[in-house]
């Protein structure tokens, strides 16, 4: 996707905000580093960003409280979370103060990249909505999303349908949205089930499971777990 957004990242460990900035910036990223939670917010404050990205654990103001506060001044820019922590409360309590996705150090550059992306997606999802189309093409499958209706039609023939339950739906919409790109996880659990923790996301993968059965039949299609991330539905060109 077309990048030149401008990140706001609040990162404490100088050198290591450092080097993420410069490799942001590498990736055509607008990036202000500010090292403090107070900081943050001041910086916040001065300048319009179209993504935030906040370590947790900061001197003056923690991630968290920066969090509360910077969307107290604007419900809908986009957050990520920066932390060592990995206990589950932490990211529960990240998700409810609005976080858009939360990453555990140590993580790769490769990985924060796909999060950006992902997140920097779905904040544009006002536009994007006007454009979704109710109606998708998933290899040789036609999918009906108001009716919940999945055709296997190879060439035309019709071959059988498939009436989704209106989660299955949801899921396979969002998959067509995020085709051959990652689904992430923490969104669809957010937009789907309303919250992100361990009994939704065993949830979800019943439901991953469910759909792949219904698009085993074009061999074309499969949807692959992509670990610590989510999920990508790939779909390859006849013949591959």
């Amino acid at each position: 996707m077309s990048n030149n957004s401008k990140i706001l990242l609040v990162e404490d460990d100088q050198n290591f905000g450092d080097v993420l900035s410069s490799y942001l910036e590498m990736n055509d990223y607008d990036v202000i580093l500010a090292t403090d939670g107070e900081a943050g917010l001041t910086t916040f404050r001065k300048d319009s960003f179209d993504l935030c990205i906040f370590d947790v654990m900061m001197p003056k103001k923690d991630g968290f409280t920066l969090a509360k506060d910077v969307r107290e001044l604007d419900q809908n820019v986009p957050i990520i979370f920066l932390t060592a922590k990995t206990m589950k409360e932490d990211v529960i309590k990240g998700f409810k103060l609005g976080a858009d996705d939360y990453i555990s150090k140590p993580f790769t550059s490769e990985e924060l990249l796909y999060r950006i992306q992902a997140v920097l997606k779905r904040s544009a999802k006002p536009e994007r909505q006007k454009q979704e189309a109710k109606e998708f093409t998933i290899g040789q499958y036609h999918f009906n999303y108001p009716l919940r209706i999945l055709t296997f039609d190879p060439g035309g023939a019709n071959e059988s349908k498939d009436k989704l339950s209106p989660k299955e739906a949801e899921l396979l919409r969002m998959f067509c949205m995020y085709v051959n790109d990652i689904l992430p996880r923490s969104i669809a659990l957010k937009e789907i089930w309303d919250e992100d923790n361990y009994f939704t996301a065993r949830s979800m993968d019943v439901f991953v499971t469910k759909l792949r059965k219904y698009l085993k039949k074009d061999s074309n299609i499969e949807i692959v777990n992509i670990h610590g991330n989510g999920f990508q539905l790939r779909i390859l060109p006849e013949g591959e």
